[in-house]
């Protein structure tokens, strides 16, 4: 969108994301939790012996990613593949619930539903129970699921690429989607894991967090400002290797890093009351992502991307934005 055409108001641009439609391709998941009470510890072994009260599934992944993005007004388009087992079906059963779109998910005999289970007991996690695989896509399911992208990129305004190392994506799959989605024009945002690190070249914007960018690029930095040369050198060396439009990096207590072209942005993190940073990332990418379909600058990509990944990090559990109390506090910060 031309500079001269970007909304006036943050009411304008909240409204603008209503039009928006986003296809998230990646690693769908189920995220368990089960409430309940420590009374006693287990005469079998020290551990403590939970007294369940209530359980709960909600949508994680890239599944979250499409809540988000459906709280702030926009379409998702999730593009995934999941097991023929009992966490497809639940994970299914939750899209058509939150009225989210299946049609771009793959189901596979080959390979299980990935399930995250939270143990939580007065306030506190105390355990998470993984089932999940993370080897690569068959042929047969890579097919499908190129299928499934080609047939849903055309309605797409933006293209998220929520990566978690659980082998939907490969370096050879994300080499074709993003060079589709660059004939089409259609931009691409990326939130990446270790794998795939250095397989997201010519996105549109690209953004890891501290760990992610140590990890990717095998460097070693700190994360004071005495370290901080050595962080815009391995940002440096990102954008030479994947040659991104925009680079953000989140820095966890210390807010948000942007570069676009030579221009550099640090944002502080707002005082919070943290409650669980779980699904902060979701909120970043999905916020990054629509503000990227709209053409805005990226200060202000960053700005509303900082903002959004804090309120959420206040809430227990993986939870999508709440679109309302952003605009309003984005209105306080006079972010536009």
């Amino acid at each position: 969108m031309p500079a001269d055409t970007l909304p006036a108001s943050l009411p304008e641009l909240f409204n603008a994301f209503n039009r928006l439609t986003v296809l998230i391709v990646g690693d769908v998941m189920m995220d368990a939790y089960v409430w309940g009470k420590v009374s006693r510890i287990s005469p079998e072994a020290p551990v403590p012996v939970i007294n369940v009260g209530r359980t709960e599934q909600r949508l994680g992944g890239a599944a979250n990613v499409a809540l988000n993005v459906q709280a702030l007004g926009a379409t998702p388009l999730l593009c995934a593949v999941v097991g023929t087992d009992t966490g497809g079906d639940q994970l299914l059963g939750l899209l058509l619930d939150r009225e989210l779109s299946a049609e771009g998910i793959v189901r596979s005999p080959h390979r299980p539903t990935t399930v995250k289970q939270r143990i939580l007991a007065a306030g506190q996690h105390l355990l998470r129970i993984d089932s999940e695989v993370e080897h690569d896509l068959n042929r047969e399911e890579a097919d499908m699921l190129q299928q499934r992208y080609e047939m849903l990129l055309g309605q797409a305004d933006v293209v998220i690429f929520e990566d978690y190392d659980k082998g939907v994506l490969s370096p050879d799959s994300i080499a074709h989607f993003i060079r589709l989605a660059r004939q089409r024009g259609i931009p691409t945002v990326v939130d990446p894991k270790k794998k795939n690190f250095l397989a997201y070249e010519h996105c549109t914007l690209f953004k890891p967090n501290l760990k992610e960018l140590r990890e990717g690029l095998k460097l070693e930095f700190g994360d004071t400002d005495a370290d901080k040369p050595h962080f815009e050198a391995a940002v440096a060396r990102l954008r030479e290797l994947l040659t991104p439009e925009i680079v953000l990096v989140t820095l966890s207590e210390r807010g948000v890093f942007a570069q676009h072209d030579g221009h550099k942005t640090y944002l502080p993190a707002h005082v919070r009351t943290i409650s669980d940073v779980s699904g902060a990332g979701d909120t970043v990418i999905s916020i990054a992502a629509l503000c990227v379909a709209l053409g805005l600058p990226a200060p202000l990509t960053a700005a509303l991307a900082n903002l959004g990944g804090g309120l959420v990090c206040e809430e227990v559990g993986v939870v999508p934005i709440e679109k309302q109390r952003l605009l309003e506090e984005a209105q306080e910060a006079r972010l536009l």
